[in-house]
């Protein structure tokens, strides 16, 4: 159970350092499709991670429904993260090529 822990903590902590660097390379961009996709990458990993966030805190710490509400909340703000950046990764792909 604390190699589960663990395992999501240092995923939790890549995926906010990749989200913080696709955050700084889609403002320094120029070309509006490159920054596009960046931006596209940012909110996949953004996504992920709070996904994993809401893992840990619905399996993990002593239930209360507070906790299961929040975590709910963190689930979904993160599937729309994720569905939102596939869908303008595609677009911006199609519009780079």
């Amino acid at each position: 159970m604390f190699a589960i822990q663990i395992t999501l903590f240092i995923l939790i902590c890549l995926l906010l350092a990749l989200s913080v660097y696709f955050s700084f390379r889609s403002r320094r961009e120029q070309d509006v499709a490159k920054r596009g996709l960046y931006s596209a990458r940012m909110n996949i990993c953004m996504g992920l991670m709070l996904i994993l966030i809401a893992v840990t805190q619905i399996f993990f710490f002593s239930e209360s429904s507070f906790r299961r509400i929040f975590g709910t909340v963190l689930v979904l703000l993160g599937v729309f993260n994720v569905f939102a950046g596939i869908r303008n990764h595609g677009h911006f792909d199609r519009m780079q090529r």
